[in-house]
């Protein structure tokens, strides 16, 4: 009697064991790295570098970089990591990898990496970009070299990804989806590679149309108390996976190989082929499925910091001051995963645009209440936030201006993280009020060289409000590094409030000396808002 083709039933197997998401490490073999450590990378300066990979359980491994040697033995499951002394800034080095096979990774330079990630204003390319064709042209700087992630949703957490270094050069600027390389981290690191004279590494993992919640590890939401249910919402979801979904589909696949054998062996019609149920964290949309596939194929190489250009989504979802929660979520689980303490996290507070254009039932406010948010967050250490109040089109969801949006970034870098004590970094913050004679005496952080109007016109989108909070217009002039605020119609105020729409037109005119805009604020939060 003819036996069944066994082939046939491997090759089925291992695509339904593929498309459950269960092939997320490389199997054991030859010394290999992950493409994140490849020819043409930069290495993080000054920290000690690690660098990781596959082999054969129990396999030797030494990794030479220069004149630093790295030995150790690859475990159980076939993973190991070394870590190699810090450097300083240079290159190019070249690497050798070796166990029973020896590997060479060429053109390494040594100096800043940094995480660019978010929605579409961090994808966007810089071919659709402001100024798109001289930007592309110009764009010839070998010692920048970029990483850009595909886009690849997980259940569970991936440990490589297909993707390559480049050297960055009009040609690979430009190459790929939506007009090239993040416009908004390509002019982020071209101001650092300028103002610091070192390689700068840029790594891009963005994807338009998402929410804060799929980057966001499972220790970020399980860290924060008003997100802990989001946490316990993934372990029960995986867990019923794993524990029910799978086993009943084993069942079912023990019988469908069964009825294949039967039918191979009487040459009769296959039945239907199977579909493994996909992991209910496998898409762009759950809490987790992109920090599984496009965040932590990245841990642990060595970052100075983060970018982040996220929120538009979340503006319909009426997130409020639950955003705030949620970067705490963000921010406080990537650092936990990379195990490298507060590293620097700058974002970038939404730009004005007319939601309504998508939704109809959005409300005025709920732009103004993620920019809230955005400001809180800067209680995080180690966070910085550039203001877009100015560059917004309200037409354009995408600001074509993503030179200023990386600049801005950029200066909070320069002064923060490398110690540029001259350099404003940001335009004026609220920090307190005081009622004075029925007025309200407003008072900013970061003034800069002093407060001005950026027209010279009066200051607008002030409004003050009474203990009712019902805001009126008010008149605001500038006293020295303050704001003073009044209206004739509440002579007992309690509470400003400053270009608190999501079209603050025209352009709200407060600015520091340097130009910097300054940031939406209230003063006071109104009750239902406190409850959130």
């Amino acid at each position: 009697m003819m036996r069944p083709n066994r082939s046939i039933l491997v090759c089925c197997l291992a695509l339904l064991l593929a498309a459950a998401g269960a092939l997320v490490r490389p199997a054991a073999g030859d010394v290999r790295l992950p493409h994140i450590i490849g020819d043409h990378m930069v290495l993080q300066r000054g920290v000690p570098i690690p660098i990781w990979g596959w082999a054969e359980p129990g396999e030797a491994v030494t990794v030479t970089l220069g004149e630093q040697v790295a030995r150790t033995t690859a475990d159980e499951s076939g993973e190991w990591i070394v870590r190699l002394p810090a450097l300083p800034a240079g290159g190019p080095h070249e690497m050798t990898v070796a166990g029973r096979n020896s590997l060479a990774v060429v053109d390494i330079l040594i100096g800043e990496v940094w995480l660019c990630s978010g929605q579409s204003n961090m994808e966007m390319g810089v071919g659709v970009s402001m100024d798109a064709e001289k930007e592309i042209a110009s764009a010839d700087h070998p010692r920048m070299r970029l990483f850009e992630l595909p886009r690849n949703p997980a259940g569970e957490p991936v440990r490589d990804i297909d993707a390559v270094w480049r050297t960055c050069s009009p040609k690979t600027i430009a190459d790929g989806w939506w007009g090239g390389f993040s416009a908004v981290g390509y002019y982020f690191g071209r101001h650092l590679h300028k103002e610091l004279g070192v390689p700068i590494g840029l790594i891009d993992s963005t994807w338009g149309g998402t929410r804060i919640e799929p980057w966001t590890p499972p220790c970020g939401f399980a860290a924060v108390p008003k997100l802990r249910s989001i946490a316990d919402e993934i372990a029960r979801r995986v867990d019923e996976y794993k524990t029910q979904q799978l086993p009943a589909k084993l069942a079912e696949l023990e019988a469908w190989i069964a009825a294949t054998r039967a039918a191979l062996d009487s040459k009769s019609a296959l039945p239907r082929p199977l579909h493994w149920p996909q992991h209910p964290l496998a898409n762009e949309r759950e809490p987790t499925g992109l920090y599984n596939g496009m965040v932590h194929p990245l841990v642990p190489l060595a970052l100075r910091g983060a970018i982040w250009y996220q929120g538009e989504s979340n503006v319909h979802t009426d997130d409020g001051m639950m955003y705030f929660e949620k970067m705490k979520a963000l921010i406080g689980g990537w650092r936990e995963v990379w195990g490298q303490g507060d590293f620097p996290f700058y974002f970038v507070q939404l730009a004005p645009f007319k939601y309504t254009l998508h939704n109809k039932d959005i409300r005025s406010d709920q732009l103004p209440r993620i920019w809230e948010a955005q400001f809180a967050a800067l209680r995080i250490p180690q966070a910085g936030m550039a203001v877009l109040t100015d560059l917004g089109d309200w037409r354009d969801i995408h600001p074509q201006n993503k030179q200023e949006v990386g600049r801005r970034l950029a200066l909070w870098a320069l002064a923060n993280t490398y110690g540029q004590d001259n350099l404003v970094c940001s335009g004026p913050l609220f920090k307190a009020m005081a009622v004075e004679n029925g007025k309200i005496r407003v008072r900013f952080a970061h003034v800069g060289g002093g407060l001005k109007s950026r027209d010279g016109q009066p200051l607008n989108w002030f409004e003050i409000a009474a203990a009712d909070k019902q805001y009126v217009p008010a008149a605001a002039r500038i006293d020295g590094d303050t704001v003073l605020v009044w209206s004739e119609d509440v002579p007992q105020p309690v509470a400003v409030r400053f270009a608190w729409h999501m079209l603050p037109e025209p352009i709200p005119n407060l600015v520091n000396a340097e130009g910097l805009p300054a940031s939406p604020f209230r003063t006071h939060r109104d009750q239902a808002a406190a409850q959130e």
